[in-house]
């Protein structure tokens, strides 16, 4: 008969377990790489955006040409979470920026959601 101190290996429960946390991990993965990828999709809009228009003076004109451009990029890339009317022309000392602040959430469990928090600033080109 053997002693149990020289048994080695991974019991049931301790499988079960590293399986639980394994199956939790991929849920959360799963649900975070869509927002993810509108994230990704959202910054490189934004950064075509600002390297192509000049809002010069800040006119009514350039900021709605600026606005039917975003919502073409959205309708192509299919952005969701955020909508153009969002997007807010920023200015500083430092020059003028699209700025966007917003919440995405997505359903975990029952009533368990994960939110994800993004905000940032990209730089316009300065041509005056």
């Amino acid at each position: 008969m053997q002693s149990r101190h020289r048994q080695k290996g991974l019991g049931w429960f301790g499988l079960m377990f590293i399986f639980g946390v394994i199956a939790f991990v991929s849920i959360v993965g799963l649900k975070c790489f869509p927002i993810y990828m509108n994230q990704f999709k959202l910054m490189s809009t934004l950064n075509k955006v600002a390297k192509e228009f000049n809002v010069g003076n800040g006119d009514d004109a350039a900021g709605l040409a600026l606005r039917k451009s975003l919502q073409r990029y959205w309708n192509i890339d299919d952005i969701t979470r955020i909508q153009p009317k969002d997007i807010k022309i920023k200015r500083t000392e430092r020059g003028r920026f699209l700025s966007y602040d917003y919440e995405a959430r997505e359903r975990l469990f029952y009533n368990i959601y994960i939110v994800i928090h993004f905000e940032g600033d990209v730089a316009m080109s300065s041509v005056e």
